[in-house]
């Protein structure tokens, strides 16, 4: 337990940054969330943008599949590990002292990754930009809160939902202008080295803008929860990334067999944390069926989408012959049919139709699928292929869009921040086991990458993506019909 001076200083810490944001004049909050909103934007940009780089970096720096994989999962199981520690960090240190630290490393951590002169550099900067943007990211929302009153937040939080949905599959668009354009015959390596005068600048800006504040009840950090979960989520992910390239020895079984043993130490672990207000993550939550459910099914479609935008990049480089200029364009239909879903149709139809929205995504999704499977088998144009993802972007979106609201529905108040970073963490695994095991497969498939070799790859994936969907579809119907949400 704390002392009782530690819960005194951070009520007044609290207080002290409600008065500071009374203060912000309109314009001044509108700048300040430019700034927490650019930093969102970084992270899920360059969850993805290394994709499209992928075939550059293996001929420059001799990458196995393997580290390919890594580089695409690394970020995303770091990130996951550490977010939800990230977040009880800003409520006891305050966030935006947590928010800059973690923008300082991001930059940091973004520029060793432009330097790297190996696959393992480049890993293990990857591993530690993910770690960076833990301790960056959750201080968003917070900052958000303390910025905000009550009454103006939910304007101000529709705007990261647009965003995400543009963000999250921007990162390939992005990626592949800037590999084309080759600044200063750098190649691949200003995907990375952009986000230094973008870190800067941010760096200042925050410093400038952001209010002070932290939580008046920020608690403790339950450093061993957050071991724990690593080494469980590194027992079941390093097999799974490392298992095809080694030949499956006998320390990757045992760690696959190992897993689900230390997932029970746990929750073990957790459940005895709970009653003291501890826990890494509040096992009551867990009692709910909408959220449980929810925490499903964004497993599923995040390793869904995540896999599809994977093995998607490589087989329009190695199998069709793109160009990264052409892998980028490709992309930008699929980018805009999921932001258009997610800001506009997804918004205005699930309080019309409910769950069936979701549905009617995963079906839109599946015919995507269908025809990219189809246009890849018989050499489809750029035109055709876009029009596909167009397809599957939309449907995207319209799966995407409402799993947030659907998944925190009728989660108590009192759980909302455990909630919300739980879920995140939960997607960032997703993106991760996509990488993993969509990523797996298709290079199991494909061999040495060569031309026909990569196209049959994504075919015969293309089946377990769909699989992954259809459990998607199925999760849908164990959420229960009368969710807060859907109340009038």
């Amino acid at each position: 337990m704390a002392s009782g001076a530690a819960p005194a200083s951070g009520r007044a810490a609290s207080l002290h940054a409600i008065d500071h944001a009374a203060a912000m004049t309109p314009q001044r909050r509108k700048q300040a969330l430019v700034v927490v909103a650019g930093a969102f934007m970084m992270d899920l940009i360059d969850l993805t943008i290394v994709n499209v780089a992928l075939p550059s970096i293996q001929r420059d720096l001799g990458a196995d599949t393997a580290a390919m994989q890594w580089m695409v999962a690394g970020y995303a199981v770091a990130f996951a590990v550490l977010l939800i520690t990230g977040g009880r960090l800003g409520d006891t240190k305050g966030y935006r002292r947590l928010f800059m630290l973690g923008m300082a490393g991001f930059t940091v951590t973004s520029l060793l990754c432009g330097l790297a002169t190996s696959p393992e550099m480049l890993v293990l900067a990857r591993l530690a930009q993910g770690a960076t943007a833990a301790l960056m990211l959750p201080q968003v929302m917070s900052l958000i809160q303390v910025m905000y009153p009550p009454a103006e937040r939910i304007g101000a939080l529709a705007v990261f939902g647009v965003l995400g949905g543009i963000a999250a599959v921007l990162g390939p668009v992005i990626g592949g202008f800037l590999i084309e354009a080759n600044l200063f015959g750098l190649g691949w390596r200003p995907i990375f080295l952009i986000n230094g005068p973008l870190g800067v600048v941010g760096l200042i800006a925050a410093w400038r803008l952001l209010p002070p504040g932290r939580s008046a009840h920020g608690g403790t950090v339950d450093m061993v929860g957050t071991g724990l979960i690593a080494v469980t989520l590194l027992a079941l992910l390093l097999p799974l990334l490392q298992g095809r390239v080694a030949g499956w020895p006998l320390w990757c079984l045992a760690l696959l067999a190992a897993s689900p043993l230390l997932a029970w130490i746990f929750i073990a672990h957790i459940r005895r944390q709970a009653p003291h207000g501890r826990a890494l993550v509040d096992p009551v939550l867990f009692a709910n069926r909408g959220f449980s459910v929810g925490l499903c099914l964004s497993l599923c479609f995040q390793a869904a989408t995540a896999g599809l935008l994977f093995i998607l990049t490589l087989t329009l480089q190695y199998g069709l012959g793109c160009t990264p200029l052409e892998t980028a364009l490709v992309h930008i239909p699929y980018a805009l049919g999921a932001s258009v879903a997610i800001g506009f149709v997804a918004r205005r139809a699930l309080p019309r139709i409910g769950l069936r929205l979701i549905l009617i995504g995963v079906v839109l999704m599946l015919a995507g699928l269908a025809a990219l499977a189809a246009l890849v088998a018989g050499d489809g144009g750029l035109v055709l292929l876009g029009a596909a993802l167009l397809l599957t972007g939309t449907g995207m979106g319209m799966v995407g869009g409402p799993l947030g609201p659907v998944t925190l529905s009728d989660v108590d108040v009192a759980h909302a921040g455990s909630a919300s970073g739980s879920m995140k963490a939960v997607q960032q695994l997703g993106a991760a086991g996509g990488a993993a095991l969509i990523g797996g497969v298709f290079f199991m498939l494909a061999g040495d990458l060569a031309g026909g070799a990569a196209r049959s790859a994504f075919l015969l994936t293309l089946p377990l993506l769909a699989g992954l969907l259809l459990m998607v579809a199925v999760l849908v119907t164990r959420l229960p019909r009368d969710l807060r949400i859907f109340r009038k």
